[in-house]
């Protein structure tokens, strides 16, 4: 990293010699992505306002917004009812996360052709590396623009998108941003910072509400305040470790990624009114144990400590409990684990309340490692009632249930109860931050 600038005691802005700071990333944000693909599906809504919601009832929130329905002040996270007061006109669509998978995967298969995707950021946004003979302003306006055109062309005229080119993959993201919807906008070195000084400091990922308020206290309130600092006190005011990291990286230097790896995987479900009592809430969270460890099977890795997780109808903190587990990704020791945990939740319950009344259960592995590796058992021809037989044979049963599942429908095998009305339908959903796999949708 850059040595710490000497300062204009004049000016009290930093002196450095910054290394050359070519265009290096390309990020292109699909707009309103899932409401444009209901449109894309549905032309009878095209044109319309339309926001998508996960349920069809008014106590819901919207977990998309079309371009015409954000014209009337309606975003994501805006509840159903108010979206209706917003806007008489509007029209709801109930969400089919398996689509916006498969329309993801045909609009990265489309960039390809274009760019190679260096990094899938989210169900709408993609970010690509720049190459020397990729980055000449000129060259990089022409290749945005040729892929903005090839998904409309092969994916969806409804799938327009904002397209960021900068020197580094901050400042892109930044910039697909400010200029929506079906925007292009380059941020070059010689404008930085100084073109980012009408953006708020909450437009940069990673500063939420309490980042916001500890550099305000540090005398931090907008992004001119930080870029005028010497990296060293900019870093003092984020805090924590390579503090100083967004100062570079708001004047364009291109740093590498911090390295990253999962640390849990779970699953999480909002219950339907008439089936927040302990029997359906139970069922439920098995079935959600059991998509996070066929997900754990599939990515390679194992667990050892299981936590269920609840929001109560009257509260709005979330409690929670746990059990420690041996390194498994075996589904029945996940769900004997999370058995033993329903006796205190149904105490916790009566507790807070006289009755156990759950609006929303989740279940997540944590302490996720890989396996190490893996040999033939030498306990499968033990006694049947052996213990290290029968953890053998479960976890044989759990692939087995994967490879049924995957080939006839996520429905065709299931441990214990998942018909006759007693269990919410458990689907696979999209997080933006995550998008499943298209076998999650057969778990």
């Amino acid at each position: 990293m850059p040595e710490s600038p000497t300062l204009d005691r004049t000016s009290n802005s930093a002196l450095l010699t910054l290394p050359s700071r070519p265009l290096r990333w390309l990020f292109l944000d699909l707009n309103s992505y899932f409401a444009s693909v209901e449109q894309q599906l549905d032309p009878t809504l095209r044109g319309k306002p339309v926001i998508v919601a996960p349920v069809g009832s008014d106590t819901t929130v919207a977990i998309a917004a079309s371009v015409e329905a954000k014209r009337y002040g309606i975003s994501t996270g805006t509840p159903v009812w108010e979206a209706k007061n917003l806007c008489r006109d509007l029209m709801i669509a109930p969400a089919q996360h398996q689509r916006y998978v498969e329309f993801h995967d045909a609009i990265i298969a489309e960039i390809w052709k274009h760019i190679p995707v260096t990094r899938v950021c989210s169900i709408d946004e993609v970010a690509c590396r720049l190459l020397d003979n990729e980055n000449d302003r000129d060259a990089a306006i022409a290749l945005a623009r040729r892929i903005k055109a090839g998904i409309l062309s092969n994916v969806g005229e409804c799938l327009t998108s904002s397209v960021g080119i900068a020197p580094n993959r901050l400042l892109a993201k930044l910039a697909s941003d400010m200029q929506k919807p079906d925007g292009l906008v380059v941020l070059d070195a010689t404008e930085l910072p100084q073109r980012l000084y009408d953006l708020k400091l909450r437009d940069i990922a990673g500063i939420g509400a309490n980042m916001e308020r500890r550099l305000a206290r540090d005398g931090v309130n907008d992004i001119r305040d930080l870029c005028e600092r010497r990296p060293r006190d900019a870093g003092s005011a984020w805090g924590g470790v390579n503090g100083d990291r967004l100062w570079y990286l708001l004047h364009g230097v291109d740093l590498p990624d911090k390295p990253t790896q999962t640390r849990s995987i779970g699953h999480s479900h909002v219950l339907s009114p008439n089936k927040r009592g302990l029997e359906p809430v139970r069922l439920t969270a098995r079935r959600l144990a059991l998509k996070a460890a066929s997900r754990l099977r599939r990515k390679g890795y194992v667990s050892r400590l299981l936590v269920l997780h609840v929001r109560f109808e009257a509260d709005k903190a979330v409690w929670q409990c746990s059990r420690k587990l041996e390194a498994t990704q075996d589904s029945f020791k996940v769900l004997a684990a999370l058995d033993s945990l329903f006796p205190r939740l149904a105490e916790e319950g009566r507790a807070r309340h006289g009755s156990l009344r759950v609006r929303m259960v989740g279940v997540t592995l944590n302490e996720v490692v890989p396996v190490a590796g893996e040999q033939g058992s030498l306990f499968a021809h033990l006694d049947p009632n052996d213990p290290l037989a029968r953890e053998t044979r479960g976890l044989a049963l759990s692939r087995a249930m994967d490879r049924l599942n995957e080939r006839f429908g996520r429905h065709a095998v299931s441990l214990g109860p998942f018909h006759g009305g007693r269990i919410d339908r458990v689907g696979t959903k999209i997080a933006f931050g995550r998008i499943p796999d298209l076998d999650e949708f057969h778990e």
